[in-house]
């Protein structure tokens, strides 16, 4: 089994189909890449839609996505949840948000049952 912990940035804007209130990160490793889109962007019942590709940005097909969502500064942990597909590169996850503040996003990628790529990224709900 291969993990790859990655580092990500955060996008100084949102892609044009998100709202102003969405929260976007784009999370990369050397295998995968993720567009990740928090609607909204703040505490309360949210949506988070992810959008995977290669490290040559085509479509990248997985076999199960999770989500992982901590705030180290309050101690809080949210469960794991497996993300739904909704094509071939798209997945969806819909949770609740219990407070505004820093949150680590930790997505797990299971490309195939013997490769799998493991990301996070710091995220920001109002």
């Amino acid at each position: 089994m291969l993990c790859l912990v990655g580092l990500s940035f955060l996008a100084a804007g949102s892609p044009a189909s998100a709202s102003e209130d969405d929260f976007f990160t784009h999370l990369h490793t050397e295998k995968a890449m993720a567009n990740v889109t928090v609607s909204p962007g703040r505490a309360g019942p949210v949506e988070i839609t992810i959008q995977l590709e290669t490290a040559d940005e085509l479509p990248l097909t997985a076999k199960a996505v999770s989500v992982t969502l901590s705030n180290v500064q309050t101690g809080i942990g949210l469960q794991t949840v497996q993300a739904a597909r909704s094509s071939d590169d798209q997945w969806h996850v819909r949770t609740s948000m219990p407070l505004s503040g820093r949150w680590t996003l930790a997505l797990g990628i299971t490309i195939s049952d013997t490769d799998k790529v493991s990301i996070e990224s710091p995220i920001v709900i109002r």
